[in-house]
């Protein structure tokens, strides 16, 4: 089984604990979108961890982390990480996904553990 975690720009905690519909992500409209200096220091820094730009389109951006058996997909309103089935692998997405908040900008979403992450006090 793999396992899937999301970085978004921090203000969507509230916007996603205020909606009324039914799925959240699924409605673009409420999605807060990175700034263009936000998705390019997610850029920079994906790159400064190894992973490697495989594929760009349409205003999406696919990387690899080989070793680790992690990819991760950066679009303009989330930056999506996918573990395969391993422990290693998982540690390696939720901790990169964890580590990508520190700046203050970005919560981490892990659908597997409920929800929003919350930051350290």
């Amino acid at each position: 089984m793999g396992y899937d975690v999301q970085l978004y720009r921090w203000e969507n905690i509230d916007r996603e604990r205020q909606y009324q519909g039914e799925d959240f992500f699924a409605d673009d409209a409420q999605v807060l979108p990175f700034t263009p200096a936000q998705a390019q220091a997610l850029h920079q820094r994906l790159l400064a961890y190894g992973y490697q730009l495989v594929r760009q389109a349409a205003g999406q951006q696919y990387y690899l982390l080989p070793e680790a058996g992690t990819s991760a997909l950066l679009t303009p309103q989330g930056l999506f990480f996918s573990a395969g089935p391993s422990l290693a692998s998982r540690f390696e997405a939720g901790m990169t996904a964890s580590e990508f908040t520190d700046t203050g900008e970005f919560a981490k979403y892990d659908p597997q553990a409920g929800g929003w992450e919350e930051p350290p006090e």
